[in-house]
C-alpha cells in the first residue's frame, strides 16, 4: 500500500492526468466507495470506476467541501 494515500470526500472536486473530451479537466465525487463515481463539472458526464484506477487516474484534489461542524 501506497504510504500517501489520499482520504477523498463526497463533493471533492478533484483534477486528473487527461481532460475530458469536452474540454474541462475539473471532476465532482459523487460517490465514494470500493467504487468511485464521478461527474465532469463540465458536461455533466458520469463515470464509475474501481478506486484503484482511480488513484492511478487523479492528479490532485483541487477543492474541498467546507467542514460541517459537529
Amino acid at each position: 500500500m501506497a504510504a500517501n494515500k489520499i482520504d477523498y470526500q463526497l463533493n471533492d472536486i478533484v483534477m486528473m492526468k487527461k481532460p475530458h473530451p469536452c474540454g474541462v479537466n475539473r471532476w465532482q465525487i459523487i460517490r465514494v466507495g470500493a467504487d468511485m463515481k464521478v461527474e465532469c463539472t463540465g458536461c455533466g458526464h458520469i463515470v464509475m470506476m474501481d478506486r484503484y484506477k482511480f488513484n492511478k487516474r487523479i492528479k490532485k484534489v483541487l477543492e474541498r467541501p467546507e467542514a460541517e461542524e459537529k
